[in-house]
This record gives structure tokens, C-alpha cells and sequence, in this order.
């Protein structure tokens, strides 16, 4: 894009988004399904938008104006380029269009596998954070990188090779690591763990008999409550409007209703849509790819400041994020940690 690109924030965007509406779009970035250890991408972003649909038309038809690109169907990926960076720092902006209408709930996925590894085997949240800290630092990059695949495939569904036997490279990480460095706080965590085979080996049976309708590895789900829970505070009641994806079967969409409801939250449907259909999503796609990349930035060293500052307003309090060191830089402090954490672990 040329330097001389038209970037001031228009007071007609502010007014626009003033109002309450029943439906909120939604999309998602970096979904690896069950594959959260050493898959594409480190961070899960998932973005919504409550915008009325002639003003979200308007805004892609905007985007098109100033990036002038010819594909027929924009991403984030051309919003990211450098030659672009005027009319991301426009979308995102105080008084650009999605400002004060727009929700994104990030996942660090390694910090999620072991989040729910320890509460599968502890039960005890705080521990979970004690070894995403001392991990890497008490074991090396690759010693604790095997310990997470281990722990990955411990929670799959469906592992690779024989799933009744999933459990056991995960235990003989935990021995190795305990034996290796005994007096660290992250051995300490890690003795606890290793005294929770029986629940680990409960849990593969389960789902060898019963395979869960939601995987316990699969952060669309509880993003999908998450979200809901933003925009029906207050006591309203929304309907998500969400982008194709297969992970959603009619099961599935029944039961997030169904539970969204009986736990308070003002859930009043879930359905799909193509996203080259609705503006509205395609905006949340643009979001969700968006905060990925700048996360992911920052969660890996090399953050914009620019850009992580224009994107915290709209990052939820209730992500899940280990790294509590760039977390300050990327996202506000929990409001309600205890029921940000119920919600996530509903599904």
C-alpha cells in the first residue's frame, strides 16, 4: 500500500457500533484439533465480532478499497503484510470499525496440554502453572518438549499406535525427568503426577469404551462458551454465528447450547455459516488470524510493541496463557479467574 494511504479513523465506524445485537460472528485461528504439541502453530485465537451486517459489508468492501489486492477472497495474511501495515493499524485503532465491538479468547496450546494433564492427574490449577514455568528452564528445550508430545498423546483421543498403551511414554518422561533433576520444584510437580496413574489409566479406559463427544484437547470448545459468556453478560441473550467447521457437528452444537444454558450463560443458539457469505465472519476470520499472528509474536520473543498494544483491548481476560512474563504486554489481568476456569473446563 502506498505511504500516503488514508489511515484516520472515521466517526461513522464509532456510531455504528453503538447498540446491542442478537448475533454475534465468530471464527477461529490455528486449529490443530487434538495436535497441540509441535503442530503448526503455538497459539489458537478465537475472534467475534457484533456488528450489523451492511456495516460489516462495509467494512470488508473498505479493506478491498485500500489493499486493492485482487484475490477474490481477503485472509489476515494480507492485512499482515508490511506493505498493508496502515490499514491493519486502521482495523484495529480506537474509533476504527471493529473497536469496542469485537472479542478475541487466546490459547497458548503447549500451556493448555499441560493445564489439563495436571488437572486430569492433580486437580490442583496451581500446579499447573508452577511446572509451564519451571519446565523449561529446570529440564532444557528438549527434554521438555518430549515431556509435552507425552503428555499430549496421553490425552488423545485417539493416539498414535495402541491407545491402551498411551499412557506409558508419558509416565516413563515423568520417571526420567524426576530421577534426573530431584531437587527442583518442577521434580516436585512432577512426583505428584506420577502418583496419578491410576486416574490416567482410568481416563484412557474411559475413552477407549466411551469416546467423549468433546476431546478434553480441543480449545474451540470451551472458546466457544467463553464467547458466549462475554457477550451475554449482563443478562443478554446472543446467538453465535460461526464459520463452517467439521469439528461442529449437530451433537455437539445441541450440547453447548444445552449446557451453556443450565451453567447461566445467555446462549440462545449456535449456527453455521460459509464465511464468504456473511461479512460479518469474514471480519472474525480477519480478527482471529490477526491476534494469532501477534500473539504468537509475542509469546515467541520477536512482539511488536505497535501492534500488541492496538490488539489488547480486544483480547478476554479469560484466555488461557501460561507465559505470564509477555501476558502483561498482550492481554488484561483475569477479572473472574475462578469462573473463567469453570467455563473452560465444562467441555
Amino acid at each position: 500500500m502506498s505511504g500516503n494511504a488514508d489511515t484516520r479513523t472515521d466517526g461513522r465506524w464509532e456510531a455504528a457500533a453503538d447498540g446491542r445485537f442478537a448475533e454475534v460472528a465468530c471464527d477461529e485461528s490455528g486449529s490443530d484439533g487434538e495436535n497441540l504439541v509441535g503442530g503448526n502453530t503455538a497459539v489458537f485465537a478465537h475472534a467475534s465480532v457484533a456488528l450489523p451486517v451492511d456495516v460489516a459489508a462495509e467494512c470488508v468492501a473498505e479493506i478491498r478499497r485500500r489493499i486493492r489486492s485482487p484475490a477474490q477472497e481477503y485472509k489476515a495474511t494480507h492485512l499482515l503484510r508490511e506493505k498493508h501495515r496502515a490499514v491493519l493499524e486502521w482495523l484495529l485503532a480506537e474509533g476504527g470499525p471493529i473497536h469496542g465491538r469485537a472479542h478475541v479468547h487466546l490459547t497458548e496450546k503447549a500451556f493448555f496440554v499441560v493445564d489439563r494433564v495436571v488437572g486430569l492427574l492433580l486437580e490442583d490449577a496451581a500446579q499447573s502453572r508452577t511446572l509451564y514455568r519451571q519446565g523449561p528452564r529446570t529440564f532444557g528445550a528438549a527434554e521438555w518438549q518430549e515431556f509435552l508430545q507425552a503428555a499430549n498423546r496421553l490425552l488423545r483421543v485417539r493416539p498414535d499406535g495402541d491407545p491402551a498403551a498411551a499412557g506409558a511414554p508419558f509416565f516413563r518422561a515423568v520417571d526420567a525427568l524426576g530421577r534426573a533433576y530431584p531437587d527442583t520444584e518442577a521434580a516436585g510437580v512432577l512426583r505428584r503426577l506420577a502418583a496419578g496413574r491410576s486416574r490416567a489409566d482410568a481416563y484412557r479406559a474411559r475413552v477407549q469404551r466411551t469416546p467423549p463427544l468433546f476431546p478434553v484437547l480441543n480449545p474451540l470448545f470451551p472458546a466457544i462458551r467463553l464467547t458466549a459468556a462475554h457477550w451475554s453478560a449482563g443478562g443478554r441473550t446472543v446467538t453465535l454465528v460461526h464459520d463452517q467447521q467439521n469439528a461442529l457437528t449437530p451433537g455437539r452444537i445441541a450440547r453447548i447450547v444445552q449446557s451453556a444454558r443450565r451453567d447461566g450463560i445467555g446462549l440462545g443458539g449456535l449456527r453455521l455459516v460459509d464465511s464468504r457469505d456473511d461479512a460479518r465472519v469474514q471480519i472474525a476470520d480477519f480478527l482471529a488470524g490477526i491476534a494469532r499472528k501477534i500473539a504468537s509474536d509475542a509469546l515467541g520473543g520477536s512482539g511488536d510493541p505497535v501492534l500488541t498494544a492496538l490488539l489488547r483491548p480486544y483480547i478476554g481476560a479469560e484466555s488461557v496463557w501460561g507465559d505470564t512474563a509477555n501476558w502483561a504486554s498482550i492481554g488484561p489481568p483475569p477479572e473472574n479467574p475462578g469462573r473463567a476456569a469453570e467455563i473452560n473446563s465444562a467441555v
